[in-house]
Parts: C-alpha cells; structure tokens; sequence
C-alpha cells in the first residue's frame, strides 16, 4: 500500500469537517512547496546574472573607489 493509499484511506473515515482542514492543510503545502521552488529558481538565476555580471573581474586589480566616483548618494 502507498503512502497515497493510506492518505486516502485515513481521511475516508475522517467526519467531513475534518476532510476539509485536511484539504486546507494540502493546499498549504502545495503553495509552500511553489514558493519554495519559486524562491530556489530565482535564486540560481541571481547567482547566474551576478557570475556573468562580474565575469573578467577576478583579473583586475583591487578596485578603490572613492566618492567622487558616485554618481547619486543616498544620505
């Protein structure tokens, strides 16, 4: 028997009230589980964007930048 199966058998005998705070709770970990690939995806691609962004920097010399090299400051 599956864990689907006994998921399946459990919440059969469950009165309906309790069915529904089991779809409910279903339903969280389903929106959880979205986020939580969601927020990994973009994750990776912000690595990825940065990785390319400073691609050809590790050859150059330590940067000193000064305030003059500012364009707009945030005070």
């Amino acid at each position: 028997m599956t864990i689907t199966d006994k998921i399946q058998e459990c919440v059969q005998k469950l009165p309906a009230a309790f069915q529904a705070e089991v779809l409910d709770f279903v339903e969280y970990l389903l929106a959880k589980t979205e986020r939580d690939s969601r927020q990994h995806e973009e994750g990776l691609w912000s690595v990825l964007s940065l990785t390319f962004a400073m691609r050809g920097m590790e050859d150059e010399d330590s940067l000193h930048y000064t305030k003059a090299d500012l364009k707009v400051i945030f005070s």
